[in-house]
């Protein structure tokens, strides 16, 4: 006998940014192992919503589907998190999707992370290389500090942290968690060490890590349990050091 037990979801849906958003409910067919990411791709098989009305199809991102790209993130009932590790069993329903709240919105579930992604830019979260060709193996980590840094590393970019923090808001210049904790790792290697001071240097400034308010938010929903808040400690001392040697003209 086939299961005749259905999803309800409910899902927060905007045009464009100049649109209202609106909520437009859905009923699909239940199947035993689903994840958000699955029924979304049901409504679009079929875009018909309760009212037995033919709608558009619910526009969202995704890439990866084992929660690694960070992509799908959204706020399902209410907490962002992926929806590719969002299990349909284990969701109270009925299920309500809507776009993260921190990010201008694209299209219903889609939003811009651009925020997050220039604040890389303005840390410079990457190792600099002379040039493209072979420089042969590069310095070697101890195995305390790799291990440390392997869970920095685990960052996907999915702007959980930057969604949960009530620092991040469109009145504000916080650049949020993700970028200051990277700011962390790639000072700690050795070939990142010598941009170390031009980081540091970053965060010190408007929206840099004065003005987080340690509420321990951004910790709490990362998907990957990156010891963020950790970071941010590290960071309050490496600043404080380096205004010191600012002040005094030590380099």
């Amino acid at each position: 006998m086939a299961d005749e037990r259905v999803i309800r979801l409910s899902i927060t849906r905007q045009k464009d940014r100049q649109s209202k958003p609106y909520v437009e409910e859905f009923t699909i067919p239940y199947r035993q192992n689903m994840n958000v990411t699955s029924a979304l791709m049901e409504i679009r098989k079929n875009p018909v919503n309760a009212n037995g009305e033919k709608t558009s199809a619910v526009v969202w991102e995704c890439v990866c589907l084992e929660e690694v790209c960070g992509s799908c993130s959204m706020l399902i009932n209410g907490k962002p998190r992926q929806a590719c590790s969002a299990l349909i069993d284990q969701l109270e329903q009925s299920i309500h999707l809507a776009p993260l709240s921190t990010f201008p919105i694209i299209r219903d579930l889609m939003v811009d992370r651009h925020r997050m992604f220039d604040a890389l830019k303005r840390v410079k979260a990457w190792i600099p290389i002379d040039g493209t060709y072979d420089l042969g193996p590069g310095p070697r980590f101890s195995e305390e500090k790799r291990r440390w840094a392997y869970e920095l590393s685990k960052c996907m970019t999915c702007g959980c942290c930057l969604e949960a923090c009530p620092n991040v808001n469109d009145k504000s210049k916080f650049m949020g968690p993700a970028a200051l904790s990277q700011v962390r790792l790639f000072n700690a290697h050795p070939t990142g060490e010598m941009n170390k001071k031009e980081r540091l240097k970053a965060i010190m400034g408007p929206g840099g890590i004065t003005e987080c308010g340690n509420s321990q938010n951004c910790v709490r929903v990362c998907p990957k349990g990156i010891p963020l808040t950790t970071s941010i400690a590290h960071l309050n001392r490496e600043t404080t050091k380096q205004s010191f040697k600012d002040f005094f003209g030590s380099y």
